[in-house]
C-alpha cells in the first residue's frame, strides 16, 4: 500500500461553517477570556455529556494539573502505570508522589483488589484511568474512598461520552478529566476539561485556570493560564454536531476488526463490556507468546507496509528514568502491567479508516 496509515486521523468540521465562525470572532476581536463562544461551547458541551458542571481548558494535562490543586491534594496518589505520561507527570509537577498499582489483565484498568495495600498516611487521593475509554469499576472505588477518606480524580481522557447504564462515567468520583488532543475520539485541535458536581468547586477550578482571578482586582488562588481560547471552543461547537456518527463510525470499523482477526492464535483484542455505551476511542490488540511472531516484529512488519499503529502504553511509565526509582515501579510489584505493555499494539481507527485498508491491515497480521 502506497498510502501511509497512522493509528489515528482528526476529524475537522466543515470548514465553511469554521470560517464563519472565525468571521465573527475577527469582528468581535474577543479572542480569549470566557467570550461568548466560550460560554455557549461550555454549555452545550454540558448538555452533550449529560454533566452538571464543566470547566475547559487549553488542554488535558492543564486541566490535570489543575484538578490535583483544586482539591488540594497532598502527599502520595495512588494511579497506574498503564497510560500516557501526563497522568504521572501532572502529579509530579504538583510536587505528589505518583505511588503504581498493578492493573487488571482484562481491560487494563487499575487492579482494584490491589489499591488498599498501597494506602499509607500519606495517601490522599486514587487517580484511575479509564483506559482506552472502558471504565474502571467505579462502584468499588467509591468505596475504598469513603473508607479511607481519599479523593478520586478520573483521568477520563478516553471517556469522551462513554456511560455506564445510562449514566455518564464523568458523574463519579470527585472529578473527571477530559482531553480534546486531536488524537482523540472528540477533538478541539488542543483541548480538555474538568468536569465537577457543584457550583463552588467550578467556581474555584475556573479561578484556578485564570491565574486565581476571581474579578478585575481580587486574585483568590494561586493560578494558572489554562483558558481555552475563542478559536477553539468555536471549533468545539462544531464538532458536537458530528460526534454521534464518528463514534457510529468507529464501532463499525471495531466490528469489522474484530470479525476479520478472530479466532487467530496469539492475537487477543477487547469485547465490549455488558451495560457500557463505549466510544470506541482505541483498537488495541495483544500478541502473546503463541503468535507466529513476537510484538515488535509485528509492530515493524506493519510499519514496514505503511500501517502505523502505536505500541499504546509501551514503554510503561514506571520503566523510564524520571520514575523507576520510586519503589512502586519494582517489576515484581506489576508484572500484569509490564506484560500488557510487551504486548500492545493499537490498530489505526479513525471514521474515515476504509473496509478496504482494515481488510489490508488485517492480512498482513493474518500473514497472508
Amino acid at each position: 500500500m502506497n498510502k501511509k496509515i497512522y493509528v489515528t486521523q482528526p476529524t475537522l468540521p466543515d470548514l465553511s461553517e469554521f470560517t464563519k465562525s472565525l468571521e465573527q470572532i475577527w469582528k468581535s476581536k474577543w479572542l480569549t477570556n470566557n467570550g461568548l463562544f466560550h460560554q455557549e461551547f461550555e454549555k452545550k458541551l454540558a448538555e452533550f455529556l449529560g454533566v452538571q458542571y464543566i470547566s475547559l481548558f487549553a488542554n488535558g494535562t492543564l486541566a490535570l494539573l489543575t484538578s490535583l490543586q483544586a482539591l488540594d491534594i497532598t502527599g502520595e496518589v495512588i494511579t497506574t502505570p498503564y497510560t500516557f505520561v501526563a497522568t504521572a507527570h501532572s502529579i509530579m509537577w504538583n510536587n505528589l508522589t505518583p505511588v503504581f498499582c498493578d492493573i487488571e489483565p482484562v481491560y487494563g484498568n487499575i487492579d482494584i483488589n490491589k489499591i488498599e495495600q498501597l494506602i499509607t498516611e500519606k495517601t490522599t487521593a486514587i487517580l484511575p484511568v479509564h483506559v482506552y475509554g472502558n471504565p474502571v469499576d467505579v462502584e468499588k472505588i467509591e468505596l475504598i474512598a469513603q473508607k479511607h477518606k481519599l479523593k478520586v480524580i478520573y483521568d477520563a481522557a478516553h471517556a469522551f461520552n462513554v456511560k455506564k447504564d445510562g449514566n455518564s462515567i464523568l458523574n463519579y468520583g470527585d472529578l473527571s478529566v477530559l482531553s480534546f488532543h486531536s488524537t482523540k475520539v472528540f477533538n478541539t485541535i488542543e483541548g480538555g476539561a474538568i468536569i465537577s458536581h457543584n457550583k463552588e468547586t467550578k467556581q474555584h477550578i475556573d479561578d484556578l485556570k485564570n491565574f486565581g482571578f476571581r474579578n478585575e482586582t481580587t486574585v483568590v488562588a494561586a493560578g494558572i493560564n489554562g483558558k481555552m481560547n475563542e478559536l477553539q471552543a468555536a471549533y468545539g461547537l462544531l464538532q458536537i454536531k458530528n460526534i454521534k456518527n464518528q463514534i457510529e463510525s468507529r464501532k463499525k470499523i471495531t466490528n469489522i476488526y474484530r470479525q476479520l482477526l478472530n479466532n487467530i492464535i496469539g492475537i487477543n483484542f477487547y469485547k465490549n463490556i455488558d451495560g457500557v455505551e463505549h466510544n470506541y476511542a482505541y483498537f488495541p490488540i495483544f500478541i502473546s507468546d503463541e503468535y507466529k511472531m513476537s510484538r515488535d516484529e509485528l509492530y515493524n512488519l506493519l510499519k514496514s507496509n505503511n500501517i502505523f499503529g502505536r505500541r499504546y502504553f509501551y514503554p510503561l511509565i514506571s520503566n523510564i528514568p524520571t520514575y523507576k526509582e520510586l519503589p512502586s515501579s519494582n517489576i515484581n510489584n506489576l508484572p500484569v502491567a509490564n506484560k500488557l505493555a510487551n504486548q500492545v499494539i493499537c490498530l489505526p481507527i479513525y471514521p474515515d479508516l476504509q473496509e478496504e485498508e482494515i481488510m489490508y491491515i488485517c492480512n498482513l497480521i493474518k500473514g497472508k
